[in-house]
């Protein structure tokens, strides 16, 4: 990207030295060790903050976490062990946003990256959901990613980018981890509605249903990267959104003539579905799996495998 003068942002590295010359245990990520009341390897120093490794609570890995939050929580704990109360820090999350001009990104849980490192089970759900009801003035698409574990529906992680109401959605979604709650319990929670706030289905029930509806095999899901090359991709949006642009040798079906069009959708492949954002492939999808297609759908559709192709060839580019 063409600019004046670009900044990295690359990250922290704890200052440990005061650490190592008292002889205390530093973790493999640079940090000082310490057990879950905040003690270092020397019973009688206690250490907090971004010097110090914690456990990510869902990995259960050390990691070096520098948020104020946490540390906060770690000096409280320290407090309370100094002066007899046997309290404990159950490790972190990395719950975080950051706002960069008029968009605000945030995060809780594991991503992708991590999961993959820890070679655990893992499905990956992407939605584009409004901030409020799309009928009252001002609302804004949140570009939403949950990550849970398929064969539970344990939540292990999301992000979320837009321009309001995405650290709401992540403050929800972070407290589910934390009180160990399933996709399915995202499905169920009540959450304030009115027309200027939310939606009936707030963003987090809709990552919920998606979620469920991928668990039970109702509506499988698709990947924007990992598509196999002999998959038959149709679209099903209107015929002015595929004016626009559309993936690569799909074909092209209108979800209001699907139906009768069904015997143009090639029965031998599996069938990859998409529309815009997600909710007409799902119908899509569930048409064809009832007339005996292996189908699926592509998750966050359309804006999503956009975006990403987007970032990609950007990356390219750059490199």
């Amino acid at each position: 990207l063409p600019a004046d003068i670009v900044v990295a942002g690359l990250g922290v590295r704890p200052e440990i030295e005061l650490a190592k010359n008292a002889g205390l245990k530093i973790g493999q990520r640079g940090g000082i060790r310490v057990d879950d009341r905040m003690r270092t390897s020397d019973p009688h120093i206690y250490a907090v903050g971004d010097a110090v490794e914690v456990r990510d609570v869902i990995t259960e890995e050390w990691n070096l976490v520098p948020l104020a939050g946490p540390a906060n929580r770690q000096g409280r704990i320290v407090a309370d062990n100094l002066f007899g109360l046997d309290t404990a820090f159950r490790g972190t999350q990395g719950t975080a946003a950051i706002r960069v001009f008029s968009l605000v990104a945030a995060c809780t849980g594991a991503n992708e990256k991590t999961l993959k490192r820890a070679a655990g089970k893992y499905e990956v759900i992407h939605l584009h959901p409004g901030s409020h009801a799309g009928y009252y003035p001002g609302a804004h698409p949140i570009a939403m990613k949950l990550l849970f574990d398929p064969a539970n529906g344990r939540l292990l992680g999301a992000q979320a980018v837009g321009k309001d109401g995405v650290d709401k959605r992540i403050d929800v979604i972070a407290t589910a981890i934390a009180a160990g709650m399933t996709v399915d319990d995202l499905a169920e929670l009540e959450l304030c509605y009115a027309p200027p706030v939310g939606s009936a289905k707030d963003p987090v029930n809709l990552a919920g249903m998606i979620a469920q509806n991928a668990r039970a095999d109702l509506s499988p899901v698709a990947q924007w990267d990992s598509i196999p090359a002999d998959t038959v991709i149709l679209d099903v949006r209107d015929w002015p959104e595929r004016e626009k642009g559309g993936i690569p040798d799909s074909i092209h079906i209108p979800l209001s003539e699907l139906r009768n069009r069904i015997e143009e959708v090639p029965a031998d492949k599996p069938v990859v579905v998409h529309c815009a954002s997600g909710q007409r492939s799902y119908y899509a999808t569930r048409i064809l799996r009832q007339h005996g297609l292996q189908a699926y759908n592509l998750t966050g559709s359309w804006k999503t495998w956009f975006a990403g192709q987007t970032a990609t060839s950007s990356g390219e580019q750059a490199s």
